[in-house]
C-alpha cells in the first residue's frame, strides 16, 4: 500500500508540474512622482475627516506616475503607468494607509501587460512593502511582493521611487495569451 501510494502521489506531482510552466521574475524600476504644481500626479479626491490626533485620517487620493526603467527622466525610458488608489485608514499614530495600485505597462518586454498590489502600508517610514496579488498578459497568475524605497528628490515637488519587484508567475499550459 505504500508503495502504490507512493506511486500515486509521483505520478499527480509530474502531472501537475508539466500542466504549469512560468518562473520567477525581478523587475527593477523607478516611480517618478509630482506632488503639486501643473503636472501634478498625486491627488487628494476626499478630504481628510479631522478625528481627533490624525489629521489624515479619511482621506482618499489617487496618483497616475510615471514608471520608468531608471531614476533619471532625461536618461530613462517610460515603460508604463503606476495607478493607484489609497486611503488613510488608521486612527492610530503614524495612520495606516490601504493601497490598491495597478502597474500598466505600456511598452518594452511587458507592453500590454498589468502587475496589480494590494496592501497596507503602517509606517510613514520607507521602504514599503506590498503584496502582488495579480496581474494579467506576461504576468498573469502573479504573485510576490513590492518594495518602495525613495532614492531622489530631483525638485522640492518630486520623489523617484526604486521599484523593485519579486513575481512568481504560474501558467497553465492550456491558457491563450492576448498579449502579441
Amino acid at each position: 500500500m505504500t508503495s502504490s501510494y507512493m506511486l500515486l502521489s509521483l505520478v499527480f506531482l509530474l502531472a501537475t508540474s508539466s500542466a504549469r510552466a512560468g518562473g520567477f521574475k525581478h523587475l527593477h524600476l523607478y516611480m517618478h512622482e509630482t506632488f503639486t504644481g501643473p503636472n501634478a500626479t498625486l491627488f487628494s479626491v476626499v478630504p481628510p475627516l479631522h478625528r481627533g490626533d490624525n489629521a489624515r485620517f479619511g482621506m482618499v487620493g489617487v496618483l497616475d506616475d510615471e514608471l520608468r526603467d531608471g531614476p533619471d527622466p532625461r536618461n530613462s525610458s517610460l515603460v508604463g503607468r503606476f495607478q493607484s488608489l489609497f486611503a488613510f485608514a488608521g486612527l492610530v499614530t503614524p495612520p495606516g494607509m490601504q493601497t490598491a495600485t495597478s502597474l500598466v505597462f505600456t511598452a518594452g518586454e511587458h507592453a500590454g501587460s498589468t502587475l496589480v498590489m494590494v496592501g497596507s502600508i503602517v509606517s510613514s517610514e520607507g521602504p514599503y512593502e506590498t503584496a502582488v496579488v495579480g496581474g494579467t498578459g506576461a504576468f498573469r497568475m502573479a504573485r510576490g511582493y513590492c518594495v518602495l524605497t525613495a532614492v531622489w528628490s530631483p525638485t522640492p515637488e518630486s520623489t523617484v521611487y526604486e521599484v523593485k519587484l519579486f513575481v512568481t508567475i504560474s501558467v497553465h499550459r492550456n491558457s491563450v495569451s492576448l498579449t502579441k
